[in-house]
Formats: C-alpha cells, structure tokens, sequence
C-alpha cells in the first residue's frame, strides 16, 4: 500500500514555532513548559516509517497547515496517525476531521472518539453511562466551584491534557488547602477546568490493545511498580516521573511487563479494559491505565488512543514494552496496527495490504 504517515515534530526549541512553523500568538512565557510533551521525535518518526516501509510505500506528511492540500493532492491507501495536534480541545481529533472530509482511511479512532478520550470529563461520564468502573470525580471551572466537602486524598488534574501534563508530583492532595492550591494551578497554568477525583490507592497497571470486535487482543500488562519512585513522592505516575526521573540514560527501574497477577484480577483488568475500548468507540489499538481500588478492584483511569510508542527498549514506553513481551518486535508492532486498520476497513480483499507479520 502507499500509507502516509501523519505526525507532530517536536523541535529542540519548543517555544519558537506552532503546527504551522510560524510563531506562536501567545508569548513563550504563557506557554505550559509541557505544551510539546505529546509530540514524537525524530527518532520516533523515524522508527515507524522505517518499519511502515518495510512492507508498504511511505510519504512522511507533518500535521501542519498544509497538511490538507497534501492529503488531498496525494490521495494514499491509508493513513498511519500519530499526530497529536496542538491548539484547542479538538486537537488530536484535526487530522482524523481532516481525512473524513478528504474520504481519507487511516489508522486508529474518529475525530469523536478522541476528543471524547482527551476530555477526562466526557470519558468518564461515558464509563459511568456504560457502567465500567471509574473513580468518582468533579470538574470545577473555579475555585468557587470546589465542593465543601471532599474524600482525600484525592487527585487534581486538568481537565483536557494527555501524556501526564499537569499531573505533577502535587497533583495527590490530602487536605483542602492542598486542594484549592492545586485546582488554582491547574486552572491558571492550562486555562481549563480542573478535574478532582477519588484517589484509589491499589496497584497500577497499563494495558495496551490492538484490534477491533471479536479480534481485539489484550497484549501482556504492565505493572507501574510505584515503590520504585524516589522515596520522598507521592505514589503516583505523575509527569516528573514519566518525562523528568525517567531518563533514556538513567531508567527507572518501574515497570514489570508481563505483571505478576492472578488469572481473576488479570481476566478482571482485560475484561475491563475491552469494555472500556469498546464504550469508547476505540478502533485499532489503544493503551488503557488503570488502578485498583481499596477494595482491590480494577477501575478505568484513562484511555489513550493515539499512545506513545518511543522505540528503544530504554526509554521505557509502555506499548512496546508489552510488545516485545508478547513476542513482538517494534515493527511488527507498527505492522500489526495496520492490519487492524485494513481489516475493518475491508482493504485486504481490495489487494492493498499484505498479511500479517507475528502472532498476538
């Protein structure tokens, strides 16, 4: 096939350039210090268009400004979607948008899905809807709107952000000042609500699925074994954690793919997780996190459609990792989400895509 592959650059100076490669509007000061953190690198880039080409054509195409005149002028057989967006909620969802009105197939979930999945908020009001547990939670849009009373310790995070971004080591609150300092941070730093939520205070996993309908298949969970964190933190996989202790240099040693769990609470996460996907709307692959509640009981923290997938076994990215533990390497893995997007859409049997390469 000839699949272009759709991305975000992430530059050496985050603060000089948008999508468009002009300035910003907003000055670098008022800029978040995480407003790139979901964006890929080069290395990244690189990897999942060498392992693309390793059976298909590619064309490289950055999710800029002129991203529309290209698709529309090159016309691929399909789309592989990693392109994360920068302005705006709706910004993972512009490129998927843009290839629906272009009658463009590409990989992963719609514009819908993945505006709902970067909206805390819409995605656990939908888990609720569909009875998938998830931590009880407020959204407060001021510091007015702050309930009286409160459970701690609970959780702050904005409302609309991925990859960790706002969720610091301060983000796990046990009294109300705490409270208000961090929803204050939070709504001043990202301009957008605050979500608190019940603070489950069991173990913590990741799950990676690739598939749809009856093939979904649930890859070996990782465990974020949190005891591994500096001893004076909080117990969570905040952004220090992920982006700032964890060094492709110096690795964490926290996790531990496949888990060590009983077959019932492992059936309970993947019986969960698939739940979650399907709620959701996800197509092609996903990566889940979830936390066990006091009564040692999974819950759905969050869903990530467009997950991370850095390349090198040292940068401890979670969807590889369960990759290679269930025998797949990083381009099978890329390969595989392809043939998931060419099954639902049907383009096997119109000859475009080659079958598939190690079995999940």
């Amino acid at each position: 096939m000839n699949i272009a592959l759709s991305f975000n650059l992430k530059g050496e100076s985050p603060d000089v350039q948008d999508a468009s490669g002009e300035p910003p509007s907003e000055p670098p000061g008022s800029l978040p210090d995480d407003i790139y953190a979901e964006w890929d690198d080069i290395h990244t880039i690189n990897a999942v268009a060498d392992a693309l080409r390793s059976q298909h054509q590619v064309t490289l195409v950055e999710a800029d400004l002129n991203a529309f005149e290209t698709y529309r002028a090159l016309r691929p057989d399909l789309v592989f979607n990693i392109a994360e967006g920068l302005h705006g909620v709706s910004r993972e969802a512009q490129i998927p948008a843009l290839l629906d009105m272009l009658g463009l197939p590409y990989t992963g979930s719609d514009p819908v899905t993945l505006g709902m999945c970067l909206d805390k908020r819409r995605t656990k009001e939908i888990l609720s809807h569909h009875r998938v547990a998830t931590p009880r939670f407020v959204v407060v849009a001021s510091l007015g709107d702050i309930p009286a009373r409160f459970t701690y310790p609970a959780m702050v995070k904005p409302t609309l952000e991925g990859s960790s971004k706002g969720v610091t080591d301060k983000a796990l609150v046990r009294n109300r000042r705490e409270l208000v300092r961090q929803v204050q941070w939070v709504l001043e730093t990202y301009n957008q609500p605050a979500l608190i939520e019940e603070f489950l205070p069991g173990r913590e996993f990741t799950v990676a699925l690739i598939g749809n309908g009856a093939e979904l298949r649930v890859l070996p969970i990782v465990e974020i074994n949190l005891d591994a964190l500096p001893a004076e933190v909080n117990p969570i996989y905040s952004y220090e954690a992920k982006w700032l202790w964890d060094q492709e240099h110096d690795p964490l040693q926290i996790f531990t793919c496949p888990a060590q769990l009983e077959p019932l609470l492992r059936r309970q996460i993947e019986e969960l997780c698939k739940r979650a996907f399907h709620a959701l709307g996800c197509r092609d692959w996903c990566r889940i996190d979830v936390r066990l509640d006091a009564r040692g009981l999974p819950q759905i923290i969050e869903l990530n459609p467009l997950p991370g997938i850095l390349p090198r076994p040292e940068q401890n990215s979670c969807f590889p990792k369960a990759a290679r533990a269930a025998g797949l390497s990083y381009d099978q893995l890329i390969l595989a989400v392809v043939d998931a997007a060419a099954l639902r859409l049907n383009l096997h049997a119109q000859g475009g895509c080659r079958e598939s390469r190690g079995q999940l």
